[in-house]
């Protein structure tokens, strides 16, 4: 069985494609500025690329574009569109439809619901996934929200202090995200650790950013709540803010409440807190250079991943292993070390050189640390490709 899991975005379409049956990826691609009169088609197959440039009209035509790339003689990943069994989305925010579902028109509804908690995720997955199930109806269509994971959490830890009605009624509550990458790590440390570990605590590090305590596989808690704008400071997102901050920043500004918010959305996070980019590269060559917003960022942002590990902590009871992972996680040593400094009374001893270089996965704890260290490149769509599948079979 071959699965596309897509990733999408308002104008653009990108892929990976797995044979399922050894879960091998055999192909990577996608279209860039869906709508444009020249559209970049490209796909990747190992050593073999292809790249077209055509008008591409919709998300739609953007599929079959791609399809046709993977059956041209060049790249030979498939030799008929009709190999592909599926196509599946790492979806975001289903309010309290959550899991792994068939994409219906209800489910798109439900979808909709949330469009104002995910401004950034929820209208172009929606726009994209109605276009594709009117025009593509012979390929199933597969949501794995990312909110999935988290449905294991306790009442104490998902709960807001709010009349009881909001969380019964409306489905506020702390959601919860990155579900397909926390997974991932949970199921991948308990791989590598040959000693077992039941107490998680994953730090997906990137342009979004979240953390989750978890044990024996089961998420307990995570730093995201109702909405991705929430938790940590993610890079032009606020992460957890005071509610009751937004009369006095609308009466000194004169902007309205949809305003605000999308400057809590848009504007804010490290390029807020910086003054100049929400890219920690930028951050760290601008800080070198003894930049006070890069600075201030960037302590920010260590903070507030130190005070959301100790939350982690209390709510596993302790910890056996800490991961990183993510764009930052993976590949920002500096963070790694910031945030590790000085926890030797929590039994958390960083090992300088092995955080410094080394295997993309590897262990970077010292040799008389009692938590585990470990950087583990996430594999969200082999995540996805595997509930699609779950799914499709499922419902066969």
């Amino acid at each position: 069985m071959k699965v596309l899991v897509a990733n999408l975005g308002s104008t653009s379409f990108k892929y990976r494609l797995f044979d399922m049956s050894c879960e091998a990826e055999l192909a990577r691609g996608g279209v860039e500025r869906i709508g444009d009169t020249e559209s970049r088609c490209f796909v990747e197959a190992g050593e073999k690329k292809l790249e077209t440039h055509v008008p591409i009209e919709d998300h739609s035509v953007a599929v079959r574009q791609c399809v046709t790339q993977l059956v041209d003689p060049e790249i030979g990943c498939i030799s008929e569109a009709r190999e592909v069994s599926a196509i599946g989305f790492k979806a975001v925010h289903g309010g309290s439809l959550t899991g792994v579902q068939r994409i219906t028109g209800e489910v798109l509804d439900e979808m909709s619901k949330m469009n104002q908690v995910a401004p950034a995720h929820n209208p172009p997955y929606i726009s994209a996934m109605r276009q594709l199930a009117e025009r593509l109806p012979e390929i199933p269509l597969v949501a794995a929200f990312e909110t999935g994971f988290h449905s294991t959490i306790s009442r104490g830890w998902r709960n807001y202090a709010i009349p009881s009605g909001w969380s019964d009624e409306l489905d506020v509550r702390r959601w919860g995200f990155h579900g397909a990458s926390h997974r991932y790590i949970s199921q991948r440390v308990e791989s590598l650790e040959q000693s077992g570990s039941r107490k998680i605590i994953s730090c997906h590090l990137g342009g979004s950013s979240s953390l989750a305590a978890i044990h024996n596989g089961n998420s307990v808690a995570t730093t995201m709540g109702m909405s991705p704008q929430s938790g940590l400071p993610h890079n032009n997102r606020v992460g957890d803010f005071d509610p009751f901050a937004l009369p006095l920043i609308m009466e000194a500004t004169g902007k309205s409440l949809d305003e605000v918010l999308d400057d809590l959305a848009n504007q804010s996070g490290l390029l807020g807190l910086s003054g100049i980019s929400g890219d920690i590269r930028d951050l760290h060559a601008k800080s070198a250079e003894g930049h006070d917003g890069a600075k201030y960022a960037l302590e920010v942002l260590v903070a507030d991943i130190r005070r959301g590990i100790g939350a982690m902590m209390m709510a596993l009871g302790g910890v056996d292993v800490i991961a990183f992972t993510g764009g930052i996680g993976e590949n920002d040593e500096v963070i790694r070390r910031e945030v590790c400094r000085d926890l030797d009374q929590l039994g958390i001893k960083l090992d300088d050189g092995a955080n410094m270089g080394g295997d993309k996965e590897r262990r970077i704890d010292a040799e008389d640390s009692q938590v585990r260290l470990w950087i583990i490149p996430t594999n969200e769509e082999i995540i996805v490709a595997r509930q699609t599948v779950s799914c499709i079979t499922e419902g066969s």
